[in-house]
């Protein structure tokens, strides 16, 4: 029998910005070329380089690097970024998509509070989704937990499965916070997965994002799926690298997450030789 040959699937794989925090989104970009990624994906939050189009594009021609997808400012600490209006936002963050290229906005589900925008959210994400050929790529998020309490900060809910959209993030830190298991999750996204946030996680309360393989996490298993299934969207490491002692260090976090994420998407696909 012939030897099987390695088939590299589609699939691109790129740095979030917010996997060199503390440090700047310029420095994403040349990490990113000087490892190999395939592209970055711009977290939009308080370093103001990421809400700049025209810098942005700077960033990306210089390095050789293309914005892949832009993550819209949903966080706690972006609240007054492109506005205070979420629905703002997410028309800012579709714009700069248009802008610069990028096939994938991700957001994530309205806080609970936010109650007029979560009321419409389901609805307002296909009405945008129809105005546009970017992705709007809604991300599983988690319960928060403090000792034995729980919150369901998220509205309709963290488990963006339960409603209907017609394109999801998967991130497996979230599903660890969760305590979710993520393989059910990706199978209930089916081929409306648009899009992963691969990271590691312990199960903890507190969002980890570890280094894919650190953790445990199906990440390997994840990964084989999408290869073997002929995912074609996109992988981005989004990973915490903020207790590094070094850059040096950061970027050998950075070095060995896209290692262990190649890897696992061409060991899952082999084709044999004719």
């Amino acid at each position: 029998m012939a030897e099987p040959v390695v088939r590299i699937p589609d699939a691109k794989v790129a740095l979030s910005t917010a996997s060199v925090y503390p440090e700047s989104t310029a420095t994403a970009f040349e990490i990113a070329a000087r490892l190999g990624y395939d592209g970055v994906e711009v977290m939009v939050w308080n370093d103001p380089v990421s809400q700049d189009i025209d810098a942005l594009r700077r960033l990306s021609d210089y390095h050789h690097v293309p914005i892949l997808a832009v993550h819209a400012p949903c966080l706690l600490i972006t609240q007054r970024v492109w506005s205070t209006d979420p629905w703002v936002k997410l028309q800012r963050a579709r714009a700069a998509a248009e802008k610069l290229g990028a096939s994938t906005v991700v957001v994530h589900p309205p806080f609970r509070w936010q109650r007029q925008y979560a009321r419409d959210f389901v609805q307002g994400i296909w009405r945008m989704a129809d105005e546009t050929d970017v992705r709007f790529a809604v991300e599983n998020m988690y319960p928060w937990r403090y000792r034995d309490r729980e919150m369901l900060a998220y509205a309709p809910d963290w488990d963006v499965t339960k409603d209907d959209y017609r394109h999801f993030t998967i991130d497996l830190s979230h599903a660890s916070t969760a305590r979710a298991d993520a393989i059910h999750m990706l199978d209930r996204m089916g081929d409306r997965l648009g899009h992963v946030h691969l990271a590691d996680g312990n199960g903890s309360a507190k969002d980890e994002h570890l280094v894919p393989g650190r953790g445990s996490q199906p990440c390997a298993e994840l990964l084989g799926r999408l290869a073997l299934s002929g995912f074609d969207g996109h992988v981005v490491i989004e990973v915490n690298t903020r207790r590094a002692m070094s850059s040096a260090e950061r970027e050998a976090d950075l070095a060995e997450a896209l290692a262990f994420t190649r890897l696992h998407l061409a060991s899952a696909v082999k084709v044999p030789r004719r």
